[in-house]
């Protein structure tokens, strides 16, 4: 990129081949946020008596003699307005919430502020704000994510479903389309669905399906299925076993003649496509068709 590319940029006088080359470079993504950003900054207010009593005054002094701006001293006041919106725009910028998503077949550790531990299971959201941190220990979350929270203030995590809270804790949450799941590994955790209270000892867990509270068994691990890199389930209907075999595995799945209202006890898979495949079709005496990024199951 040019060096007078920024600044004929702030102009308007770029050519449409030096804007095309200009939108091309790594830095045109970065001058597009911050100028975007900066447009939301209130400017001072103009307060045209002044303005006009300060223009009479300067009628009463001596002429002074005008001398043309060199270019290059031009294209430092415009570099110059540039850093002063780089600046305030960085300021600006922070005080937004972090959010961080996974896609399918992805997962990904997260360290909030207070040294928190977060994993963030496959197509899922988790978002926060790092300048309120101290205040109040609040997370948004969109479907399922396994929490090492850091012993503090109360800390919690907001669904669509419901919220779960608790002071240092270790628990999963899951968050689906119609699905609402929590169970805790250590300490107690707080949910509340419909606004009703529950108290989550550890080794229990809260699930919801359908909007229906459903009794559930105490899990037998010490942390959720998942982080091994296995997805398991209990008497859960066969859509959500498929919709989560689709989102570890990135595979579009296809239903034809099933029953996906049955219940499915099993695990299966989150590495070995073709082996998580048996483990669901066996259990659910149904059949399917693998081809490359497409999956049918169908009845017999």
């Amino acid at each position: 990129m040019q060096e007078n590319h920024l600044a004929k940029w702030l102009n308007n006088d770029l050519t449409e081949a030096e804007l095309a080359a200009f939108k091309k470079s790594a830095e045109y993504a970065s001058y597009e946020r911050i100028v975007a950003a900066s447009n939301q900054l209130r400017s001072p207010d103009f307060n045209a008596d002044e303005a006009l009593m300060a223009l009479k005054n300067q009628r009463t002094l001596k002429d002074s003699k005008v001398v043309q701006l060199h270019p290059f001293k031009k294209f430092l006041r415009v570099a110059a307005a540039a850093a002063i919106i780089m600046f305030g725009s960085y300021f600006y910028l922070n005080t937004l919430d972090k959010n961080i998503v996974t896609q399918y077949a992805e997962n990904k550790e997260i360290l909030l502020p207070d040294n928190s531990e977060v994993l963030l299971n496959a197509d899922s959201e988790l978002s926060f704000s790092e300048r309120k941190w101290k205040k109040e220990r609040n997370v948004s979350l969109k479907g399922e994510a396994f929490f090492k929270v850091a012993k503090g203030k109360r800390f919690t995590v907001a669904t669509d479903a419901g919220t779960v809270a608790v002071l240092g804790t270790q628990f999963n949450v899951e968050n689906r389309d119609g699905f609402f799941e929590v169970t805790c590994y250590e300490g107690l955790v707080s949910v509340t669905f419909k606004g009703k209270e529950s108290k989550l000892p550890a080794g229990s867990s809260f699930m919801v399906i359908d909007g229906k509270i459903i009794e559930t068994t105490a899990p037998k691990d010490e942390q959720p299925s998942w982080l091994n890199h296995e997805s398991s389930f209990k008497s859960v209907p066969l859509k959500y076993v498929l919709n989560e075999f689709a989102r570890q595995h990135n595979i579009k799945v296809e239903i034809e003649n099933i029953d996906t209202d049955q219940l499915f006890t099993g695990t299966f898979s989150n590495t070995d496509t073709k082996l998580a495949l048996k483990s669901i079709s066996a259990p659910s005496q149904i059949k399917f068709k693998f081809e490359g990024s497409k999956v049918l199951f169908y009845g017999n």
